[in-house]
């Protein structure tokens, strides 16, 4: 399958949920000399929360809350053979919502995001419908799960960044985000279509907003209808193309030789080890296009990076891994992944579903 659109497709895949488990351990360090004595020098592989601090219970290789959203939302796109958002938030209200309290340190993964902590208030406690349960966060957990969207439906660029925008804003409902969160997903899809990750990447993204074939309208006032709540929440146009084109200047700026970042997890500090996505998607386009070609480095170096490292090497890894294909992520790092078996399955049946 190397080379093939359905092994890029599984390298997406297996490559956010291998750089969400690298970071389990090592998660939220700002102290970089904290976390050089607590794992060494290095790290290179899956490590185990220390006591008390965040995710401790789980053990290296497995998964956090990112990953346990990210399945939900792999096994509806497969059930539903596409984007069903119906169904996702039925599986949230079952499956996940349950599990959590409202306090950070609970659920699966022991640690529930700001966004998600929201979003549980607004519709277990106060009852809201799934329209009205959005909030401002600015990080990055609605791409950690729509980067399944823009693998699934990479060759439908309308479906695509609608599905991205509307799942976006069920939890986040700035425009900003679901601007941010639509050009991640094309960026993805054209990596999952053949494209390398350089300063050509924005091309075709570029020609669909030209085309129309982006499915967004003029930002509107309107309230939002009950039978379609997402109306409203249109990305406007201009940051998406500004979020393309970020992605190309930074990916130029990672090939030329006149730009030094030694060693490449300083990348982190350059940007901003913080959570918001314009510390973490910088970074992590900067590392997978340096790294186009080395699943292994790209992940390392943002997991090293400290930090918000988690979400880094998530974001990267599936941005390396639709490049490299699932052949050429290590097979060390998937054999020690847990249940990689069953991800691997869920990512073939997704990839199987992509229309050509």
């Amino acid at each position: 399958m190397s080379g093939t659109l359905q092994d890029r497709a599984m390298g997406a895949i297996m490559g956010a949920f291998v750089g969400e488990a690298l970071g389990v351990g090592p998660h939220w360090y700002y102290d970089l000399k904290d976390l050089r004595r607590t794992f060494g020098g290095w790290i290179d592989d899956y490590t185990t929360p220390e006591p008390g601090r965040f995710h401790h219970g789980l053990k290296a290789g497995q998964n956090a809350q990112a990953g346990f959203i990210l399945e939900l939302m792999l096994r509806s796109l497969i059930e539903r053979n596409g984007y069903d958002e119906n169904d996702f938030c039925q599986r949230l209200d079952r499956e996940l919502f349950p599990l959590l309290d409202g306090q950070p340190r609970s659920g699966p993964g022991h640690y529930t995001s700001e966004s998600i902590r929201h979003a549980w208030h607004r519709r277990v406690v106060q009852k809201r419908p799934w329209h009205e349960i959005g909030g401002a966060a600015d990080t990055t957990e609605a791409m950690e799960r729509t980067l399944a969207i823009a693998v699934r439906h990479a060759t439908e660029p309308a479906l695509m960044s609608q599905a991205i925008a509307n799942n976006t804003a069920l939890t986040q409902s700035s425009e900003t985000m679901l601007s941010m969160g639509v050009g991640y997903g094309c960026i993805l899809a054209r990596l999952v279509q053949g494209d390398i990750l350089d300063e050509r990447i924005s091309q075709q993204p570029m020609n669909w907003i030209a085309e129309g074939a982006l499915s967004f309208e003029p930002v509107t006032t309107r309230q939002p209808a009950p039978d379609h709540p997402e109306l409203p929440l249109r990305a406007r146009r201009h940051i998406v193309r500004d979020a393309l084109h970020a992605a190309s200047d930074i990916a130029a700026m990672a090939r030329d030789p006149d730009v030094c970042i030694e060693p490449a997890w300083k990348v982190s500090h350059l940007y901003g080890m913080p959570c918001a996505f314009y510390h973490q998607l910088p970074t992590a386009y900067y590392l997978a296009a340096r790294f186009h070609d080395d699943f292994e480095q790209a992940v390392l170096h943002a997991i090293n990076g400290g930090g918000q490292n988690q979400s880094r090497a998530m974001l990267a890894g599936a941005l390396v891994g639709a490049q490299v294909g699932l052949a050429g992520i290590p097979l060390r790092l998937l054999n020690g992944l847990e249940r990689a078996d069953e991800l691997r399955q869920l990512a073939c049946a997704l990839s199987s579903q992509i229309p050509d």
